[in-house]
């Protein structure tokens, strides 16, 4: 590891522990080795870095700076990460387990999200309308919001906080992060580049903490956080939202779902089965779009299938530290316990398990085959449950009016994906889709130049791509001209 391992927390541009010392460990999913100790945050901590970050909102040295210092500051900070790729990758695939090819794609993606937010912060344009009155003037402005709390996960712990710490430090706001427990150290590093590339005292802070409940119960009732952004299950989204409703703060929640992978006939199998492996088993099926129910016709779904199973088995699992490998272990033993019971509870409903179905404890205890599951009746938990862990399962269907009602048969509309040759298709399908993001003829969907979000239980707002969610707009009139 490098000197962006860091033991200490980021509050108004000092490296601090929690006031009354506490830590908590940091370990490695793979071997359960200890990587690193963080400090272990309460609600005083949390409280001392909301004010750093109202402090410095209200300063010269942030409020004062123009769109095109701001983008400046994003643009070195995207160039450090770029620098710092391996360090970076070596941190991520310690503490969360996935492929260092991955992590350093992660990096990548992270900082062109932070590139894009460089040149989005100049964008942000006003508005003069035509007044019906010969001495009026009509005039919109656009305003950052003031101090975001972000509370960010652990599947990606790099592209979460610079997509939301992007858009909001775009727009003039200043941040405070609180990373999940089990991935801090990748966001420490962050924070210390941030650090070197010039961002004010204050305008970032980090508050790690292994009780989230409370710290992010305490960000979402404090009056001086303006809006809050989570990434994560629906159920917390929920909760989240509710506590956010007392004051109206403004909310950005991007959630849990179900993404349906439907394969027309028309589909080019090779295209879609190498898209369904990406899509699926990328960290290890961790991922909030990754595919969760696959729709496979009927005059295809032989060849697919044994595509698919051949693909499948031949993936390298392993530790994510050796370049070979393409699939790591799961990050906790709760999801691994998951992953085991709703394998059995497919089992007991006479689902055919084709290849997989078992955990693979030569590599260690979280390390689970990746598995392809068939004959899936809609009573199974596989069927309508998120399931966020290396399970494929597939269902035959004859029609395109099946496959969509099935595919929107479920509270959340995240992300779909769907394969066919038939332009005509192609566009009546994805109208229909109640999702927010569709991959069309495409596995890997989320880029810096487009919006992401979802409708129904998947969340509210829209990041990446749009500085939107923080921003406030005031309308201005201007009377009696002469």
């Amino acid at each position: 590891m490098s000197s962006l391992l860091l033991s200490k927390a980021f509050i108004n541009g000092k490296w601090v522990d929690a006031a009354d010392c506490d830590m908590f460990d940091v370990c490695n999913p793979a071997n359960g080795k200890l990587i690193g100790c963080v400090p272990n945050m309460k609600i005083e901590d949390c409280r001392d870095a909301i004010v750093a970050a109202k402090c410095a909102f209200f300063s010269k040295e942030w409020s004062c700076l123009v769109a095109k210092q701001r983008a400046d500051l994003l643009r070195c900070w995207a160039i450090l990460m770029k620098q710092n790729v391996d360090d970076i990758a070596d941190i991520i695939t310690a503490e969360s387990g996935k492929p260092i090819t991955e992590a350093k794609h992660e990096i990548l993606h992270g900082s062109s999200l932070l590139e894009w937010f460089a040149e989005e912060a100049r964008r942000v344009f006003g508005e003069i309308i035509p007044s019906p009155k010969k001495d009026s003037e009509l005039l919109v402005i656009k305003q950052p919001l003031g101090v975001a709390g972000l509370i960010t996960p652990w599947n990606f712990p790099l592209s979460t906080i610079t997509q939301n710490a992007g858009a909001a430090l775009a727009a003039g706001c200043t941040v405070v992060i609180k990373p999940s427990l089990f991935t801090p150290l990748t966001c420490l590093a962050v924070a210390k580049l941030s650090e070197e590339a010039g961002f004010p005292r204050g305008v970032i802070n980090v508050v790690t903490s292994n009780n989230a409940r409370c710290i992010g119960e305490y960000m979402c009732k404090s009056r001086d956080i303006q809006i809050i952004s989570f990434t994560g299950s629906t159920n917390i989204g929920k909760l989240i939202y509710r506590l956010c409703a007392d004051d109206l703060k403004r909310v950005s929640l991007e959630l849990g779902g179900n993404a349906p992978f439907i394969i027309f006939d028309s589909a080019d199998i090779k295209k879609a089965t190498e898209s369904a492996l990406l899509a699926k088993f990328r960290n290890c099926g961790q991922t909030c779009i990754a595919a969760n129910r696959f729709f496979v016709q009927d005059g295809i779904y032989d060849r697919f299938v044994a595509c698919f199973k051949q693909q499948v088995e031949d993936l390298v699992i392993g530790f994510g530290c050796a370049e070979e490998t393409q699939m790591g272990p799961l990050i906790n033993e709760d999801q691994f316990t998951t992953i085991c019971e709703l394998v059995e509870d497919a089992r007991k409903k006479n689902a055919c398990i084709l290849t997989g179905g078992c955990g693979l404890p030569c590599l260690g205890k979280l390390f689970y085959a990746p598995t392809i599951i068939t004959k899936v009746p809609p009573e199974a938990r596989i069927y309508c449950e998120e399931i966020f862990g290396p399970i494929a399962p597939i269902i035959k269907f004859k029609t395109e009016e099946e496959a969509i009602r099935k595919a929107n048969d479920t509270k959340t509309g995240l992300a779909a994906y769907f394969f066919t040759e038939n332009l005509q298709q192609a566009f009546r399908v994805a109208k229909r889709l109640e999702v927010g993001v569709i991959g069309l003829n495409e596995g890997l969907i989320s880029t810096a130049e487009a919006p992401f979000g979802g409708i129904k239980d998947s969340g509210v707002g829209n990041e990446i791509g749009r500085i939107n969610e923080y921003i406030n707009i005031k309308y201005i009139c201007l009377g009696n001209l002469k």
